[in-house]
């Protein structure tokens, strides 16, 4: 299958790893040179340490790299079959990407979204082929989680959402298809659980790490919500919660003052080197 990603940035990257792996063509674009640059040197980093784990043979890898090209030319992914856009949260800027690239490609191709909350219906909205539209919500990173999400809308046919499940068991991850909602199930309960988080942290409860350490332990959590938020980002939990605090109006989506002060000052997680953690 011939399959074109759209932005190269962390999920991106991350998304055309993975597709390339599992044996089909990509086409990586993004309208910045230095994104791409930054992606491809990414995955060989990714690739390389999947080497040295034992996960992949030298051979794979090579073949992997191969399947790889970039391009800065949105025309250049046309005959695509699939298309996954995974650029910001911004609703504005994915539908004009979607308008963009449902022109370039045939009327069978399907186009998909990895947003993490914005409604699949809302985004469809203008599109000539709305019933070729669903969400592929993919979690970071790409390479390790094993989890998709996929979204259907009030107008993706039931085929669509069959090859799409096809496709993700094809990467060797595991589906789980639920129905168009803002947030839909995993955003829902993860930000939900994470703001709660932050509250506690803002009240005095118990510290970060405690926090994260009792979710860890008492609930089996491989990580606690914290150091989650600051691998996600600190500005994409913020958009995901002013946008499910908007659409369903319940006040637990509010976002804590801690989470807006943080993102005012910069702080936005392991990207900038510190968050509700210092990294190095």
């Amino acid at each position: 299958m011939k399959v074109a990603v759209i932005g190269a940035g962390t999920m991106g990257h991350g998304i055309a790893q993975v597709s390339a792996v599992a044996g089909h063509e990509v086409t990586l674009f993004d309208i910045s040179p230095d994104a791409v640059e930054g992606a491809l040197r990414r995955i060989g980093e990714n690739l390389d340490a999947a080497i040295a784990l034992g996960k992949l043979s030298a051979s794979e890898v090579n073949l992997a790299l191969q399947r790889i090209r970039t391009t800065h030319d949105l025309a250049s992914i046309a005959g695509s079959h699939l298309v996954i856009e995974a650029a910001p949260e911004d609703l504005k800027m994915k539908r004009s990407i979607f308008r963009a690239a449902e022109e370039t490609l045939t009327p069978t191709a399907i186009l998909a979204t990895n947003t993490s909350s914005i409604s699949i219906g809302t985004l469809a909205t203008g599109l000539h082929r709305p019933n070729r539209f669903i969400g592929l919500h993919f979690f970071n990173p790409p390479y390790i989680i094993g989890l998709v999400e996929i979204v259907f809308g009030p107008e993706t046919e039931e085929h669509t959402i069959d090859e799409a499940v096809s496709f993700v068991q094809g990467l060797g991850k595991e589906p789980v298809v639920v129905k168009d909602s803002p947030g839909f199930a995993t955003s829902r309960l993860g930000v939900a659980l994470g703001l709660e988080a932050m509250r506690m942290l803002e009240e005095g409860v118990a510290d970060a790490a405690s926090i994260d350490r009792a979710m860890e332990l008492g609930y089996r959590h491989p990580m606690g919500p914290l150091r989650l938020t600051d691998l996600v980002g600190l500005d994409v939990r913020l958009g995901i919660s002013e946008y499910l605090f908007e659409t369903l109006g319940q006040p637990h989506f509010a976002p804590p003052e801690i989470l807006r002060r943080l993102v005012a000052e910069g702080k936005l997680g392991k990207k900038t080197g510190e968050g509700f953690y210092r990294w190095e």
